[in-house]
């Protein structure tokens, strides 16, 4: 169960203390898409969302959208962001952000994957050994396989808190 636990858990990606991460040496962020930067129903980035990714493009860290969406969603929302992407990641597969990681050169200790799927996001970040950033979903209304997911997720929540090691909305770094 421990393998879907995340690090530090914040209600959204403005709550983060990114001063923190990057004094704990982080330099690289892996930021999933749907739910995460963005509801499944919008095309366009928010201006707050920009101005997050221009004050750590500032700060000098690497910033990827690592999303399961196609090509051309991601794609739209890296090029309005300047930042690169990895499209159809196939999360909890760890094949393509593995090669990622490797073929950049990515010390696994300077990187973090900030998302609001215990299923995805955090399993796989887990599973690498980088640090792991749970956030709330933007949105109750997702692509149906991500429903099929949440039902499953749920319950290893329940689990997870009747045990004492995670309960949702009670936030922490």
């Amino acid at each position: 169960m421990e393998k879907y636990i995340p690090d530090i858990y914040q209600k959204n990606i403005f709550s983060i203390n990114y001063d923190n991460l990057i004094s704990r040496g982080i330099k690289n962020l892996f930021f999933d898409l749907d739910n995460t930067l963005a509801p499944i129903y919008e095309k366009r980035c928010r201006n707050e969302v920009k101005e997050l990714f221009k004050f750590l493009k500032n700060k000098n860290i690497n910033i990827y959208i690592i999303s399961n969406s196609i090509d051309v969603r991601v794609g739209g929302f890296a090029r309005e962001l300047k930042v690169n992407y990895l499209s159809s990641a196939k999360k909890p597969s760890l094949k393509k952000i593995q090669k990622l990681i490797t073929d950049n050169g990515f010390p696994v200790d300077q990187t973090a994957i900030i998302g609001d799927s215990m299923m995805d996001d955090m399993l796989v970040g887990n599973l690498i050994g980088i640090t792991t950033i749970l956030v709330d979903q933007i949105s109750k209304r997702e692509f149906p396989f991500a429903r099929i997911k949440r039902i499953k997720e749920k319950r290893i929540q329940k689990k997870l808190r009747d045990n004492n090691l995670f309960t949702k909305g009670r936030y922490y770094e």
